[in-house]
């Protein structure tokens, strides 16, 4: 799947929880919900990656890690979504600033 298809698949996803929310609670959440979500996944996931490094184990950890990344994913692609923002493009130009700002790093070192 391309960064569209996965664009597409997470609006897609939102959307269906939009009609479920608007069933549980008479409103869809807000982007500043959709954010905060976000926030407790990192913190989820945060807890994983200790896992990982052996602090915090469990059974189903590898499982658990790459669910966790798909849903933070899910919610970057959702935000970025709600905002209107060309993840592609935004993606493809800031790499492309860190790209030579490294660079520029490493000749002041050469």
């Amino acid at each position: 799947m391309d960064l569209t298809e996965l664009q597409a698949r997470a609006r897609a996803v939102r959307a269906r929880y939009a009609d479920v929310e608007r069933a549980a609670y008479g409103r869809s959440w807000t982007t500043e919900e959709l954010m905060l979500g976000f926030l407790g996944d990192v913190g989820d996931l945060a807890k994983l990656v200790q896992g990982k490094a052996g602090v915090r184990p469990r059974a189903d950890l590898d499982e658990a890690l790459a669910h966790e990344l798909a849903d933070c994913l899910w919610s970057v692609l959702s935000l970025a979504d709600a905002y209107g923002v060309d993840l592609e493009a935004a993606f493809t130009s800031t790499m492309d600033g860190l790209d030579a700002h490294l660079a520029a790093r490493q000749a002041e070192g050469s």
